[in-house]
């Protein structure tokens, strides 16, 4: 993982290939949980929309523990991916429109 000043906080969570090793546990480290989810939304494209299995595979390639879904349904939750009703189309949500 390239280490900004941002990402510090969570950089031993990361391997030395950038991928996410553990879960923080949302209990003591909800600010950790948070920016970790931050690094993940990074890696979707604007105005694109995702299949449940693309964004599965693009988690998969950040995180070693096995639990996409886990990773998908946090980044849902922190209204960091919004997704249709049944769940068939994700997409990043903009600042602009999580501020609504």
């Amino acid at each position: 993982m390239e280490t900004t000043e941002k990402y510090r906080p969570i950089q031993n969570y990361f391997n030395s290939e950038g991928k996410i090793v553990i879960w923080p546990s949302k209990r003591n480290h909800l600010p950790r949980q948070i920016l970790i989810l931050e690094f993940l939304a990074e890696k979707f494209e604007h105005n694109r929309q995702y299949t449940e299995k693309e964004v599965n595979e693009i988690l998969n390639q950040y995180h070693t523990f096995g639990d996409p879904a886990l990773l998908r349904r946090e980044l849902f939750g922190r209204k960091m991916l919004n997704r249709t009703l049944d769940g068939r189309a994700y997409w990043l949500i903009t600042p602009a429109q999580n501020a609504q």
